[in-house]
């Protein structure tokens, strides 16, 4: 299941406050990102898939429905209760592979390094929706099966973000920035892909294998950062 969520903006926003609160009380400047204008979360997605209407006919019954499991961060987007099981080259399986919704307009696989191994897998890195050229595989669900010609990837970090935030930190949709994570495993993951668009939530997605790499947990700071021009 894809876990995002697990950092919220209410506790992110009171540490926020907090931390703003202290810099003050000492006489110290603010760090600029605690200055932003929403503060920023930063989720770990967890394998999971994207599916069609016609994908979810085949899976599940036609005119079948996804049903919520779990809102997610993002407005409207959610976790379902269904899930599929994910059959690799190998003949190796992931079951119970979550699906989020609502349905989309492509099929769409997004696994960690480490999944994509375990399978069997060859896939390339890919933001969402370039899926040309990548690996496909079959899906296994109450009603049938259902194959992919194409769409297993392994997803490309980014960032969601509003036009006001884009502002804030002097960026544009599809350009790049740098992710610094401190705490005990401090590390900075470069070439985060900035989305923009009305409507959407600060919000970082990393991977798995990423999260677990610089520990990231409920307290650990995080930082967007503009990478300077070459």
């Amino acid at each position: 299941m894809a876990n995002f969520g697990k950092v919220t903006e209410n506790r992110v926003l009171i540490e926020n406050m907090i931390r703003e609160a202290v810099y003050k009380e000492l006489g110290l400047a603010a760090p600029r990102h605690i200055l932003a204008p929403n503060p920023l979360v930063v989720n770990v997605s967890a394998r999971h898939c994207h599916l069609t209407q016609e994908a979810v006919n085949a899976l599940f019954g036609e005119g079948h429905q996804l049903t919520v499991h779990k809102w997610l961060y993002q407005e409207g987007q959610f976790a379902a209760k269904e899930s599929v099981t994910l059959i690799g080259p190998r003949s190796r399986v992931i079951s119970n592979l979550r699906i989020l919704g609502p349905c989309r307009n492509i099929n769409q696989v997004e696994l960690a390094l480490t999944d994509a191994r375990g399978l069997g897998f060859d896939v390339p890195l890919r933001h969402s929706g370039d899926i040309k050229g990548t690996p496909g595989c079959m899906l296994m669900g109450p009603n049938g099966f259902y194959e992919m010609d194409s769409g297993v990837i392994r997803a490309g970090r980014h960032v969601h973000m509003s036009p006001e935030d884009a502002a804030f930190y002097g960026v544009k949709d599809r350009e790049l920035m740098a992710l610094k994570v401190y705490g005990d495993c401090p590390l900075t993951f470069e070439d985060v892909l900035c989305r923009v668009a009305k409507g959407l939530r600060l919000e970082v997605h990393i991977d798995t294998d990423e999260g677990n790499a610089c520990g990231l947990e409920d307290g650990v700071v995080c930082e967007l950062v503009k990478k300077a021009a070459k």
